[in-house]
Order: C-alpha cells, then sequence, then structure tokens
C-alpha cells in the first residue's frame, strides 16, 4: 500500500503529539530503506518510530535487523540524545520533515513518500548530509552537499476543495474517479470513497457531472478528509488484490475486512508485515536463484539420461538383429538380408571419408567394413554398454545436485526463519523507574536519573510510603510504596540495599556505604528561601534511619506478574523469590551491553520462549551504571 497525503497528515500531528518531550536513546536499521527510532522520556513509556521509504508510523514491535542501512552510522552520530522539537508536512504533499535539536545543534530528516522513497538528513539550512538514493533527474537532483529543494508540487490542494476546481472537468470526458485522483493528488482508493459515498458512478465522464454532482462530491471530499486528519476513525484492514490495505475510515460495504482499534495500529500491522515478507525475500533470493539454477541442470540431466538410454536400447537392438542374422547363416554386413535387418532397426550403413559406420538413428558406431556380422554385433552391444555406463554416471551427478538443492531449501528456510521480530507489550507505569517487589510484594521504585528522581517523589510519593536515599554523590532516590504500619524489615533492609548499589557505588566499587530512610514529610520538595536546588535534588529534614550495607550484589530476573513477563533488577532474595530465572551480578567486569547480551543467551537458554522476547536493550535498562559480572545464573521455576 501507498501512504497517501491525507493519511500522512493525521500521521505527522498524531506522532508529533505522541512524540513531544522525546529525545532518542538509540536508532537500529530495519533494512536499506528502512530506520528504527527508539525514544525515550524520563517520565512517560519508550515509543518506537519506524521511518521507511512507504511511510512513517509508531510501531508495537522491534524488527531486527535484515539488511545494511547506509545512512544508520551518521543518523547515530549526530542524532543520538537529540530532541524531537518539531515535525510539519509540506502542504498535502506526501512529504515530512522531522527536527531534531540539542547541544546547540539543529538537524532536520526529510522523509519523502512517493516514487521510490527517500530519507534525508539535513543541517538547519537543509543542507543535505547524507540520504538513501541520490537524484538526477530533468527537474531535481538531490546529492550531499546540495540544498534541498522539495518537487514541484502536483495537484490542487484537497483539503481546499470546492466547484470552481471543477471548472476543467466540465470539458473532459475522463471518467471521473481518474479525473478526481489525478487533479487532487488522490490515491485511487480514496477517489473511489469519495464518489461512493456521494453516489457517483465511478465511469462517469467529467463532463457529465451536473452542478448538485460537484456539490456532493465537493461536500463528502471535505468531510472525509476532516474525518480522516482530525482522528475521528473507524479504521479497518481491508483485503485487496494487491495486498493488505489499511483504511482510517472504513469504506461502506467493504467485504473482507477486519476492524482495529486505531489507525496507526492498523498501518503498522500491514507496513510491519511488508517490511517482514520484504526480509523473507531479500534473504532467501540469492539461496532461491541457486535452487533454480540447479534444477535447470537437474532437467538437463534427466533429459540427458532419457536419450542416452533411447540411444542405448537402439543400438542394443540392432546388435540383437545381427546376433539372429549370423544363426541364420548371413556372415557379411554387405549382405541383402543384412542391410534388410538394418533398415527395419531404422540403421544403415554409410562411409564418411573412407571410414565405414553403423548410423543408427543419430548415432554412429564406426566399424570395419569387413568385420564378421557376430564382431559387428559384439562391437554394437559394447557400445550399448558404453552409453549404459554413462548414465548411471549423468544419474550420479543428478543425485549430488538433488542434495544440494535440499541443503540449500533448508538454508532458505533458516534465513527467512532468522527475520524475527520482538513484540513490544505495553508497560506498567513503574517500568519507566528503577523497580522491583521485595520479599513482602512491596513495590519499590528508584530514579535513573535527575528527572525520574524528580518525578517519583513529585508524582508517586504518597503518605504511607517511604523514601530511601544514600550515603553517595548522585544516589537516586527510591520509594517503598504502601507501607503497612507494622514495617517490614526485610523491605526496609532491600530497598536500603538496592539505593546503595544503583547509586556510584557500584561503578567505583565502594562497599561498606549506608542508605537512610524516611517519611514522606521529610521531603520538602522547594528549597530554602535564598537558595537553590539542582533538579532532581530535594531538602530532606529530621531523623534519617540508618541501614549498613555491606556487600554490593544485584539479581536480575524474569518475573511474571499481570499475566506478563517483566525484566526486574533488585537485591537477590525477592528477585529469586520472585522470578522464574535469574542472574547474580557483582561489580567489575563488562560493560553493560556485553552484561546484557550474555544475560539474554543464558535466560534463552533457560527459558527460550519466555526470554526471546526480551531485547538486549531490555536488559541493558535494568542494569545498574557501570561495570559489572555474572557470577551465577538460576533457573527457579517460580510458577
Amino acid at each position: 500500500m501507498a501512504l497517501a497525503g491525507i493519511e500522512l497528515t493525521f500521521l505527522v500531528k498524531e506522532i508529533a503529539r505522541a512524540a513531544d518531550g522525546y529525545y532518542v536513546n538509540n536508532i537500529y536499521a530495519i533494512n536499506r530503506n528502512s530506520i528504527l527510532f527508539k525514544l525515550h522520556h524520563p517520565e512517560k513509556p519508550d515509543i518506537f518510530l519506524v521511518l521507511s521509504t512507504i511511510g512513517m508510523w509508531l510501531t508495537g514491535i522491534k524488527i531486527d535487523q535484515i539488511e545494511e542501512n547506509r545512512m544508520i552510522k551518521r543518523l547515530r552520530d549526530d542524532l543520538l540524545r537529540m530532541k524531537i522539537t518539531k515535525i510539519e508536512q509540506i502542504g498535502v504533499e506526501r512529504i515530512a520533515y522531522i527536527t531534531f535539536s540539542g547541544f546547540d545543534k539543529e538537524f532536520v530528516l526529510i522523509c519523502e513518500f512517493f516514487g521510490d522513497g527517500n530519507l534525508l538528513l539535513c543541517d538547519s539550512n537543509l543542507k543535505i548530509l547524507a540520504l538513501l538514493h541520490s537524484i538526477e533527474v530533468r527537474h531535481r537532483e538531490l546529492k550531499v552537499g546540495m540544498t534541498y529543494a522539495p518537487p514541484p508540487q502536483m495537484g490542487l490542494n484537497i483539503f481546499d476543495i470546492n466547484e470552481k476546481n471543477f471548472d476543467e472537468a466540465r470539458s473532459v470526458t475522463t471518467p471521473i474517479a481518474r479525473w478526481l485522483g489525478r487533479t487532487f493528488g488522490l490515491p485511487a482508493k480514496y477517489a473511489e470513497q469519495i464518489l461512493n459515498l456521494a453516489k457517483i458512478n465511478l465511469e462517469t465522464p467529467a463532463d457529465h457531472l451536473t452542478h448538485d454532482d460537484i456539490k456532493q462530491i465537493v461536500q463528502v471530499a471535505s468531510t472525509l478528509t476532516k474525518r480522516i486528519v482530525s482522528g475521528q476513525h473507524e479504521p479497518a484492514i481491508l483485503k485487496t488484490e494487491k495486498g493488505l490495505d489499511v483504511y482510517p475510515v472504513k469504506p461502506d460495504g467493504a467485504q473482507d475486512t477486519e476492524n482495529v482499534p486505531t489507525f496507526m495500529e492498523g498501518l503498522d500491522r500491514v507496513l510491519s508485515k511488508t517490511l517482514l515478507e520484504q526480509g523473507k525475500k531479500a534473504q532467501s533470493t540469492e539461496i532461491d536463484k541457486k535452487i533454480s539454477e540447479l534444477q535447470s541442470v537437474i532437467d538437463e540431466q534427466d533429459r540427458a539420461v532419457q536419450q542416452v538410454k533411447e540411444k542405448s536400447e537402439s543400438i542394443a537392438k540392432v546388435a540383437k538383429a545381427l546376433f539372429a542374422l549370423s544363426s541364420q547363416g548371413v556372415i557379411s554386413i554387405a549382405d541383402p538380408r543384412s542391410i534388410e535387418t538394418l533398415k527395419s532397426q531404422n540403421a544403415e550403413i554409410i562411409k564418411e571419408k573412407g571410414i565405414t559406420y553403423v548410423k543408427i538413428n543419430s548415432e554412429k558406431v564406426q566399424i570395419k567394413e569387413n568385420s564378421s556380422i557376430p564382431a559387428i554385433a559384439s562391437l554394437l552391444y559394447d557400445e550399448s554398454k558404453k552409453q549404459a555406463s554413462a548414465i548411471q554416471y549423468i544419474l550420479n551427478l543428478r543425485e549430488k545436485n538433488q542434495i544440494a538443492i535440499e541443503k540449500l531449501r533448508k538454508q532458505s528456510v533458516t534465513a527467512k526463519d532468522s527475520i524475527s521480530y520482538t513484540q513490544m507489550q505495553k508497560k506498567s507505569w513503574f517500568e519507566r523507574y528503577r523497580w522491583f517487589f521485595t520479599s513482602d510484594d512491596l513495590l519499590a521504585i528508584g530514579g535513573r536519573d535527575s528527572s525520574s528522581n524528580s518525578a517519583i517523589i513529585r508524582k508517586h510519593l504518597a503518605k504511607s510510603d517511604k523514601v530511601f536515599h544514600a550515603e553517595v554523590f548522585g544516589s537516586p532516590f527510591f520509594i517503598l510504596k504502601d507501607v503497612p504500619e507494622q514495617i517490614p524489615f526485610d523491605s526496609l533492609n532491600e530497598v536500603a540495599h538496592a539505593t546503595v548499589c544503583f547509586s556510584r557505588a557500584w561503578r567505583e566499587a565502594m562497599y561498606g556505604m549506608s542508605a537512610y530512610w524516611i517519611n514522606p514529610e521529610q521531603v520538602k520538595k522547594a528549597a530554602p528561601s535564598g537558595q537553590f536546588l539542582a533538579k532532581g535534588s530535594f531538602v530532606l529534614e529530621g531523623q534519617k534511619n540508618f541501614v549498613k550495607i555491606s556487600d554490593l550484589v544485584l539479581a536480575i530476573g524474569i518475573m511474571k506478574k499481570d499475566n506478563r513477563h517483566m525484566i526486574t533488577c533488585g537485591p537477590p532474595e525477592p528477585i529469586k523469590k520472585n522470578c522464574i530465572c535469574f542472574a547474580i551480578i557483582k561489580p567489575g567486569g563488562s560493560d553493560m551491553p556485553d552484561v546484557a547480551k550474555k544475560l539474554r543467551s543464558d535466560f534463552i537458554k533457560l527459558e527460550e520462549d519466555i526470554a526471546k522476547n526480551f531485547t538486549v536493550d531490555d536488559y541493558v535498562r535494568v542494569l545498574p551504571a557501570g561495570q559489572s559480572h555474572i557470577t551465577e545464573v538460576v533457573h527457579s521455576k517460580v510458577d
């Protein structure tokens, strides 16, 4: 399916709204024409944005890399940690500008969704820094170093449709569906939907339209486009002759449809499926080509076997006939009876350049003219056997080629299966922070940085909670939620332990540190008069209850809660109690990405169906900052 300009208008508004305040956390290649942006917000769940030559959409899946992408390194170098500050569309054209800002820099990523599509990274002056496809055509040239210029505008703006736009239609006989699509740059599906709603035959010549017809078309087009852009959708996926298509407003009377909750979700399902199918085809194309070539060789070998078999049998029949003649007393090949017998077997004696042959059909066997009939018959039998042995040689080659084909078919299946994706599950509110459930099944949440430190205190601190902090510079705040009047001793110690481990103490291996807990009313969110508080900092008053933490050790595990699985990290005891599998880690060793890869690999060995749904990034997200090493991996089989 091709993305329409009116659809892009909605998508730009929707994505701009969803991505407000987010920054680029990571960028992944999907294929040579598609890129996945992981967008992060300190207080909201991560979102994933696909930018492809076929469209742009928010996705619920992460497709593993299918092909290299020539822009990925440049995009990472320039856009990581940058905020999306603006997304806009050029008129109603299928072109979107995405502006990224930060660190006193600004970049614009231009996405073209017409023709073969294109993605172009530009500076703030629209000078092209990198692009997927260079272009040099009559009216347009796009190359690195040039200033970006959009293509000439095609057609009228459907959002400004009025009756005067139809003046041209009064003098042309073009069917109205084709004229409407061409004039306003509409895909056929929308031109047809407008006319169906206006109750006008698609094949009606444009010059046959009445004033009332035109008035009805204008009214329907205005209403439909406003519904699409404003989000007043009744989205559905339709099966068409060209494959799946998604409509923001389901056409009246449409058959073979599937309703979807939102147009964005429908778009994600259809276009992500397109990328996956393209990936599977790309991975197996070269192998399939080799299979086709080998199959052609096998077909030739089958034909060769049949031909050689027929030659061998023909030669053997002539030999048998000659032996029968010799038993009747015929001794010379020149005897008329010999000549007649040969003729009955489609054979004859011929001479070429003084050499005598027995020609059987098109096959020639050299003989001595004065040889006896038995000698000639014996020579022909030998030739027949030689031909038969050639059949076996061809069959052996055929078998080797068939084995090679079977291996290639297995490789093709493996290549297609290697195109995989991870379903992004909707996360609980606390998963945007550091979190775990204590041995007493109480929720503990902690900040990742100054923004999330501020968020958990300002947004999630309640009267029944306890606040934790460590005597280490850069310590996170932790909150133990919904603490009962009889404070659980184990939970206090576990949250204090987590507070120290997630502080700078882990990165610098500072053993023997302490944490403390206080009540919510002891936390003052404003600085005393005349003083300043840094972001994520608070004034803590009154008595502090200290807990000595002797060791630095954490556990990472997969736990099931609310009918889905999550990765959590915290003190070993509650993780052991709550998780189906877990690993113990201590400070020092490898960087976070390497530890995350090892954890994912180890957990997949224990619980493949569950663990494979988590990405390396999911593991990185829960790890403490700094280097770590794994000391133990356990399959606990918690129900």
